[in-house]
């Protein structure tokens, strides 16, 4: 039985596939995810499968699509979900060179394949930093 599409506040629609971990990514966490985008009419546009090469970012940092940042936002660390993404979430009026076309609807199937928080990871190198000088 596959699940039903959750519609969020913004227009974003949300159907977890398999939900993974207990873990789920904060602002700021880098995230490794494999992916496939399609059209509304089903035709793919992208794939890190394609390419062998999951696609890294820092969620909530601006520099993806938001639709992007927040459906991953709400996937737990190992699950898949599909992600039917708003043009205004996504490229809008001006859609994305040839591939996107303008006011286009995207769909993602999204699998969240890890979580780092680099925060923290930074906050301990400043602190072993610290702590080297002290001594």
């Amino acid at each position: 039985m596959i699940p039903e599409l959750e519609v969020r506040p913004s227009g974003l629609q949300f159907r977890e596939l398999v939900k993974g971990s207990n873990q789920k990514p904060a602002k700021g966490s880098l995230v490794t995810v494999h992916y496939t985008g399609m059209l509304d009419d089903g035709s793919i546009f992208d794939s890190s499968y394609s390419r062998q090469q999951p696609f890294e970012f820092e969620l909530g940092s601006g520099l993806i699509i938001d639709g992007w940042d927040e459906g991953v936002a709400l996937m737990h660390e190992g699950g898949k979900a599909q992600l039917v993404i708003p043009p205004a979430l996504a490229y809008g009026a001006k859609g994305d060179g040839d591939v996107i076309p303008p006011n286009a609807t995207l769909i993602f199937n999204v699998e969240l394949m890890g979580i780092k928080n680099p925060t923290r990871a930074k906050k301990k190198k400043v602190e072993e930093d610290q702590k080297g000088k002290q001594e």
